[in-house]
């Protein structure tokens, strides 16, 4: 399935949201529905214990793994509400609410409950701003889902509170075991959904774990496999946390070293784009454009101690943003089967910056 020619591609493509809305929903609606190849990495417990992912996972049996199927049902969910064609709206919502039933989430959950590890804590991130997408969407047939996401909450606020209770020290590496993306995604939907006593464990362990933080080393960013910037995630989860007037000084401190040119404000080089590590390196762009939109905003609101950091920002978010689009919606599966995820979130922070 050709999913290029519904979006403009190349440097002077338009990166608003609604030039790429069909393509989008094309993209998820074709992973959310394709179910091999799929990495399972279920933990067998003995020779019988042989089944089939979507037996395990009948929520999220597509779209290459758990975490990717997760946050493809995020996307299109998302772009119900946005505002698609009406044959893919019809579509998606369909098999929404095929997949998303109040049966199938409370298997997801009781899944997750029995196995407290797994997909920590990205997979976690992803469905916890699934939970609060579906219960804020101002689309009625995806908001009519919501109830049946109660005991998937329910876990995931104890599952999350156990891990930073029982963790001295987060992870800071730049791909799903990072600690402080995970935090913010869970962080803005404990908020949503009015989960206050999770947004304190959060707010918690972010200062905590971050709080101290000076003088991050972005030189040493990135590795050949890295969809996420190590800094640049923490700094996007202590914008969320602290006010103004605490987080221009944090930020002050930890972004000192953020200078013109640096290659974390610059797209990556991707040399093969059917290799599934290197294919990270688009998603980097598409994540540090999204990030720095948000740590720009948060900077200039902070005063005029940030602007100067704010501008460089600013200039290269949009470079990182172009460089990673075409991908989402290539042939590659590797790169096809979550890349268009972060790049809507990336168009969501280049427009609320905008207003």
């Amino acid at each position: 399935m050709s999913h290029s020619d519904p979006a403009p591609t190349g440097a002077s493509a338009d990166l608003g949201r609604s030039a790429w809305a069909a393509g989008f929903a094309a993209v998820a609606l074709d992973n959310i529905t394709r179910e091999y190849p799929y990495a399972s990495h279920h933990t067998t417990s003995g020779p019988d214990d042989r089944a089939l992912p979507v037996e395990l996972h009948p929520a999220f049996a597509t779209s290459y793994d758990w975490h990717s199927s997760v946050h493809m049902h995020w996307l299109a969910a998302r772009l119900v509400a946005f505002g698609v064609p009406a044959d893919l709206e019809a579509r998606i919502t369909s098999v929404l609410q095929a997949h998303l039933s109040e049966a199938h989430l409370a298997t997801e959950a009781a899944y997750l409950r029995a196995t407290p590890h797994y997909e920590r804590p990205y997979g976690w991130a992803w469905l916890m701003r699934l939970a609060a997408e579906v219960s804020a969407s101002e689309a009625p047939a995806v908001r009519a889902l919501a109830p049946g996401f109660a005991p998937v909450v329910e876990v995931l606020e104890d599952l999350v509170t156990r891990w930073v209770d029982g963790a001295a020290h987060p992870v800071r590496h730049g791909v799903h075991s990072n600690s402080a993306f995970g935090l913010l995604l869970v962080l803005e939907g404990a908020r949503s959904l009015g989960r206050h006593d999770l947004v304190a464990t959060v707010e918690r362990a972010a200062r905590e774990w971050f709080g101290a933080d000076a003088g991050w080393p972005f030189a040493w960013e990135r590795s050949g496999h890295d969809f996420l910037s190590a800094g640049l995630a923490e700094a996007d989860l202590m914008r969320a946390v602290l006010p103004a007037d605490e987080f221009a000084p944090w930020a002050r401190s930890f972004l000192v070293q953020v200078t013109e040119g640096d290659a974390v404000l610059t797209p990556t080089v991707v040399r093969d784009e059917n290799d599934p590590q290197q294919v990270h390196l688009f998603g980097l762009d598409l994540s540090r454009a999204g990030s720095a939109r948000r740590i720009a905003d948060a900077l200039r609101a902070a005063g005029a101690d940030g602007v100067e950091t704010a501008a460089l920002l600013d200039a290269a978010a949009d470079s990182l943003l172009a460089a990673g689009l075409a991908a989402s919606v290539g042939e590659e599966y590797y790169s096809t089967h979550w890349l268009a995820s972060f790049a809507w979130d990336a168009m969501e922070a280049r427009e609320h910056a905008a207003r």
